[in-house]
Formats: structure tokens, C-alpha cells, sequence
């Protein structure tokens, strides 16, 4: 693959790239709206794999925050179209590596030394390169080490780079007021904590100091003294990516155990810890020759805080979610429904979210799910297919819900996606025998 000699890290220049995207994107409108001249019949499938090669191909240059909201919107399968997908899930494990001149002078910077006066062995090219930064094969003592580097200029760039996101997003999903400022102030707060790798080292060992009984899951352990604020050392860890496992597997009970052993991983987090990795994507994950579920990058944790999590979770109940004047109030609780809103809003709202939650909630109502219910996924593809077809959401206040579903709400989707890629049938409170 082809290696980066260099980031652009100045606002100009990040400014700049965009830009040069955005003009692409307009070309391929105005050749799409010529085609469908000469035949009215064409599809928009040709059009969105265009878009979907050149905002990649603008994104990947950049690194950072601009790569990582392709990653996130990668994850949500049901509401992108496919080309979109496909083409931003290459953010999640496959985009071009920094060079190796680029590599030791990003590690002289940060540590004072290179990494060849540190480890007995290291490699300059990297095995695996991602949105905020690149994995190393280093050894120590025989012992080999997965040592990732953080991209140059990342965290300088991440308020700038939302900034330049913000406009769009807001069209996107219609947010009005200077009340939408909370929600992109969570995606940067969470960002900023994404590029400390101190703060990922010390999560990383209190996941793997809590969660290490939890059957059929590893985890590397981590290394401080060959940590800084841009570096971080860990085990190296030899296994396929899950995406590629799913692909071949044709084992059913090994999908069963996998699927269970991530099932319990995020349930006894999110009710026991109060703390999620909210980063379940493919890439975060490897399987090993024991078929083994080995979990990495625990770079992008959410604290859940009780005021949310109460309500949230209240919302599994089916005598909750069944009683109007019980649901209208949980829903005032998660700030889905708001003290300005119109009764229409309310009345509009209230519907939405009842059909959203009867079926995000399905998982939770027996003592077994089977995620290769595919009837379950083609009705939230349905429903997402719904509200974009929606004239109406178009007019409301996108405003909706607590600042916390971001993170919790991303949680949910790659979980549900990942399970479903297992094939998994699962004992949803299996995770409390740990």
C-alpha cells in the first residue's frame, strides 16, 4: 500500500482538501444529472459510488477527526447507502500508513529517542493503519509488541476539523438553535480523549483488570514504560480481524460462543461498569486460532451517568413502554421530547420513538435473541428507509434526546451489527454470572 510523507495539519490546508472534495462531489452531480437526461430510468447507485470514492479518498489524506466521523457513519449499515458503507469501513483497519521517515521523526518528537534505542526490534512500516493512528511490530526481550503511533497534528486539528463537518451535519439531520451545540461538543470532547494515549493506556487496564473473567474474550496487556501521550505498547496480539472471520465461518456454535462472549463484554460494561467501548467496530476486534475473541483500543470509552442510564434502560420495560403516560415521561427524562414542543411534535415524537424502541429493544424481551433473525434487520432497515422517505421529519426540530445517545446510541448499532455478522444466538443476562 502506499505510505503518506505527510498530513496536512494547518486549518488552511485541512480547509482546503475539503474543498477540493466538495468540487469533486458537484462534478459528479452534474455528470449524473447529464446521464439521467439521456435515460431517466438510472439509478443513483453509480452516483453514490463516486461520491463514496472521493470523500474517502479527500478524508484518508487527512487522518484524524475528519476519517473517524467516516468510521463512525460506516457503522450504521441501515441508514447509508451501501456504496457509503463499503467504502468507509476501509476507515475502520485499512487506509495508507505514514512512512517510515515520517514514523521515527513522529517518535523522536514524542519519546526523545528512536524507536531502535527503545526495543531489541522494531519495524518502520506498519502492519495496520486506522483513522488517529498506526500499529508497529516491535520486540522486547523476545517478546513481540504491537506499539501504535498517533498521526501528527490529530489532536490540534480535531476542533477545526468539526467545525468544517458542523454545516453539513446540521442539514443533514435537520438540528436547529444553539442547542445543537451540545451534541457536536460531545463528538469533540470525545475526540480530544480519543488522542490522549495516556488516558486510553490507564482505560485500557481498568477494562482489562475488570472484564478479564468474562469466557472466550482476551486482551493484550499494556505496557507504560514504553507509553506517552502519543504513543501507546501493548501485547501483540495474533489473530484475523472479525470481518474477516465471519466471512468463512461456517461453525455455528463458534459464532454462538463469539457472540456470547461479546454480548457479555458489553453488557457487563455498560450494568456493572457504568463505561462502555463505544467503538464496536470490526477493526477493534481479532479472533485467534482458538477461536478466542480478543477486544482492542479502548481509546474511545463513555461514561454513563446514572441520570441518563435509568431512563434509558427503564425503557426495556415492557410495562413502560406500554403505558403512555409512563413513556411520555421517560421520554421528557432523555430530552426526545422537549418543554418547547408544538402538541404535533409531541404527538409526532411520541409515535416515532414508540415504533424505534419496540424494536432496538427486541434483544432484551426474552432469555434468548437469535441475531440471525434477518427479519429483525430488515425491519430496521424498513424504518430507517421510512424516516429518510419522512416529508414531515424534514420540518421538525431534529433536536432530539440527551447528548449521551451519541456514543450509547453508536454502541447499540455496531454491537447489533457485529452480532449479526456472528450469526449469534445469545442468553441476553448471561453477563450476570460474572
Amino acid at each position: 500500500m502506499k505510505t503518506i510523507d505527510y498530513i496536512p495539519t494547518s486549518k488552511i490546508e485541512r480547509a482546503g482538501k475539503l474543498v477540493q472534495t466538495g468540487a469533486k462531489i458537484g462534478v459528479n452531480y452534474v455528470k449524473h444529472y447529464a446521464e439521467k437526461m439521456v435515460n431517466p430510468d438510472l439509478s443513483r447507485d453509480k452516483l453514490n459510488e463516486n461520491n463514496a470514492e472521493d470523500i474517502y479518498d479527500g478524508l484518508k489524506s487527512l487522518k484524524g477527526s475528519a476519517l473517524k466521523v467516516a468510521q463512525m457513519l460506516s457503522m450504521d449499515k441501515n441508514f447509508l447507502p451501501q456504496a457509503y458503507v463499503e467504502k468507509f469501513s476501509l476507515s475502520q483497519f485499512s487506509v495508507p500508513p505514514l512512512s517510515a521517515p515520517l514514523v521515527l521523526k513522529t517518535f523522536k518528537t514524542n519519546f526523545g529517542k528512536t524507536p531502535y534505542e527503545i526495543f531489541d526490534e522494531f519495524n518502520a512500516n506498519s502492519v495496520n493503519a486506522a483513522s488517529i493512528g498506526q500499529v508497529h511490530l516491535a520486540k522486547k526481550n523476545d517478546k513481540k509488541l504491537a506499539v501504535k503511533i498517533q498521526y501528527p497534528g490529530v489532536a490540534n486539528s480535531i476542533s477545526s476539523d468539526l467545525a468544517l463537518v458542523k454545516p453539513i451535519a446540521i442539514r443533514m439531520f435537520n438540528l436547529q438553535g444553539k442547542d445543537s451545540d451540545k451534541y457536536f461538543k460531545e463528538v469533540e470532547d470525545k475526540l480530544i480523549e480519543e488522542t490522549n494515549y495516556l488516558l486510553e493506556l490507564k482505560q485500557s487496564q481498568e477494562v482489562v483488570a475488570a472484564c478479564n473473567k468474562i469466557e472466550n474474550i482476551i486482551f493484550p496487556n499494556y505496557y507504560p514504560e514504553f507509553s506517552s501521550e502519543k504513543i501507546i505498547t501493548m501485547d501483540w496480539m495474533t489473530g484475523i480481524h472479525l470481518s474477516e472471520f465471519t466471512a468463512k465461518n461456517t461453525d455455528q456454535e463458534v459464532g454462538d460462543k463469539l457472540g456470547q462472549a461479546l454480548w457479555d463484554f458489553y453488557m457487563y460494561q455498560i450494568h456493572v461498569l457504568k463505561k462502555v467501548h463505544a467503538d464496536p467496530h470490526p477493526g477493534n476486534f481479532l479472533v485467534n486460532d482458538q477461536n478466542q475473541l480478543i477486544a482492542l483500543d479502548f481509546g474511545c470509552m463513555k461514561q454513563i451517568p446514572e441520570d441518563f442510564y435509568v431512563p434509558y434502560f427503564e425503557l426495556i420495560n415492557k410495562n413502560v413502554i406500554t403505558d403512555p403516560v409512563l413513556f411520555n415521561q421517560k421520554l421528557f427524562e432523555l430530552e426526545i421530547l422537549r418543554p418547547d414542543d408544538t402538541p404535533s411534535e409531541i404527538a409526532y415524537f411520541t409515535e416515532m420513538f414508540h415504533d424505534l424502541l419496540s424494536l432496538f429493544t427486541k434483544p432484551f424481551k426474552d432469555e434468548t435473541f437469535d441475531f440471525a433473525d434477518e427479519s429483525f434487520f430488515e425491519s430496521i432497515a424498513k424504518l430507517g428507509e421510512r424516516f429518510s422517505n419522512d416529508t414531515n421529519l424534514k420540518k421538525m426540530n431534529g433536536n432530539r434526546g440527551s447528548k449521551h445517545f451519541i456514543y450509547m446510541n453508536r454502541t447499540f448499532f455496531g454491537l447489533y451489527n457485529l452480532m449479526f455478522d456472528l450469526k449469534a444466538k445469545i442468553v441476553v443476562a448471561n453477563y450476570l454470572k460474572y
